[in-house]
């Protein structure tokens, strides 16, 4: 029986790895894929956020990072999902798994080799690293993760080149290769990538990361930074789009460095369509997502994850954003 072959997309926060996701999941490719999602918070936004209009299965795993709390849920799907495909309940020919940004892909990867249920169904195919070129220099200077991400990659992709000058670009991808020179540096802007180079290329190569890691599969144990936390904010009221983004633009003047990623769907007032909000530090945006459902429940979610959270001004901040309710004055700093 041939294995299932396995993507570990991983990346820091806010560096695309959804984006590049539904890239692939809208690419004519011939293969059928079952998504692993992981978040660190305790409810998901990404699931919202892909594709929904296709056969695609798609996994949520909350509350905890996949590399170490909810790492046993990994083990469980993985058996979960191959023996749904036997029975034929499921079919799929490969499978994807969206770390969280918080991730060490060590652990993940580990789990193709040390657990035997897995292994004999599932090998590793590639981890595939994204890379935000506007903030990896400052995540690969504070995060250990940013750099096992690097160092595990057998693929790079950058983006948001096209916020950054050409010479930093290049600045960057001198010292990712540096970091790592045996995996291949491309760009992949909004997502736009080429799939056929992500997908069965056999990159993994377990000597080569002996060689950089001798304990890889001894060590399993990972332990995350406390400082970074995470909450989520729900409102049943619709909220007002103008409100929403003068208050968050004024939180990150004060607080942008505390705010690592931060993202929503949110329902607007007087829109039929969802708003996709999303935030890396001082970087923000907002895009219309799709429409609501006939008889759906409306409703906005939004994740904060971060150093020091000022989570109660965030909390009274987005409630005063509620449409109609009374203006409140700007965080200070």
């Amino acid at each position: 029986m041939s294995t299932i072959p396995v993507t570990i997309l991983t990346g820091f926060l806010g560096s695309g790895k959804t984006t590049l996701l539904n890239r692939i999941l809208h690419t004519e490719h011939g293969r059928r894929v079952a998504v692993i999602e992981n978040e660190f918070g305790e409810a998901g936004i990404d699931n919202e956020l892909l594709v929904q209009d296709r056969d695609e299965q798609i996994v949520e795993m909350n509350n905890g990072c996949i590399c170490c709390t909810v790492r046993g849920d990994l083990v469980r799907i993985l058996r979960d999902l191959a023996g749904r495909r036997d029975r034929g309940e499921l079919a799929f020919d490969r499978v994807i798994i969206e770390t969280t940004g918080l991730a060490d892909p060590a652990p993940v990867a580990q789990t193709f080799f040390v657990d035997d249920d897995v292994s004999m169904r599932y090998g590793l195919d590639a981890i595939v690293t994204m890379v935000d070129a506007v903030h990896a220099d400052g995540q690969l200077d504070a995060h250990h993760e940013a750099q096992e991400q690097v160092g595990f990659a057998d693929r790079i992709l950058l983006s948001k080149t096209d916020l950054v000058a050409p010479a930093d670009v290049d600045a960057l991808t001198a010292r990712l290769r540096r970091m790592n020179p045996r995996a291949p540096i491309a760009v992949a802007v909004r997502g736009d990538a080429d799939v056929s180079t992500l997908l069965d290329i056999r990159g993994f190569d377990l000597d080569a990361i002996l060689e950089i890691e001798p304990g890889f599969l001894t060590d399993l144990e990972h332990e995350h930074d406390e400082e970074v936390s995470s909450f989520v904010f729900r409102e049943t009221r619709p909220l007002d789009l103008e409100r929403v983004e003068a208050f968050l633009d004024s939180m990150i003047r004060v607080y942008g460095t505390a705010l690592m990623r931060y993202k929503g769907v949110l329902a607007v007032a007087g829109q039929s369509r969802r708003v996709v909000f999303q935030g890396v530090h001082m970087l923000m945006g907002a895009d219309f997502g799709t429409p609501w459902r006939k008889g759906e429940t409306r409703g906005s979610k939004m994740v904060f994850i971060g150093k020091g959270l000022p989570r109660d001004l965030l909390v009274e901040g987005l409630r005063g954003c509620v449409a109609g309710a009374p203006e409140r004055a700007a965080p200070r700093g």
